[in-house]
């Protein structure tokens, strides 16, 4: 089972990234093996995850994600599925 996960950073950023253990991978963030952005700016909590089969479907989904604005991420983490589809339609 792969993982699309979403961290809030000490900085108030969202950081989305893939796994096969979230457990495993906020700690190497929270370490400062994780990844460049939170090697600088570390994780505080795990906001959202959505499971995946394999690895490529939550590879796409990840590049979806980081595609979006912090206010429509925001909807996903609160799962405000009318917002979701306002701020869709404007963009995506």
């Amino acid at each position: 089972m792969w993982y699309v996960y979403m961290l809030k950073c000490q900085d108030g950023a969202i950081y989305t990234g893939i796994t096969d253990d979230i457990a495993r991978r906020f700690k190497e963030h929270a370490q400062g093996k994780g990844g460049h952005y939170t090697n600088c700016n570390r994780p505080r909590e795990v906001l959202y995850k959505e499971p995946f089969e394999d690895r490529l479907d939550a590879e796409q989904r990840e590049q979806q994600i980081k595609r979006w604005s912090k206010v429509k991420k925001l909807a996903l983490i609160g799962g405000d599925k009318s917002e979701l589809i306002n701020l869709s339609k404007s963009r995506d």
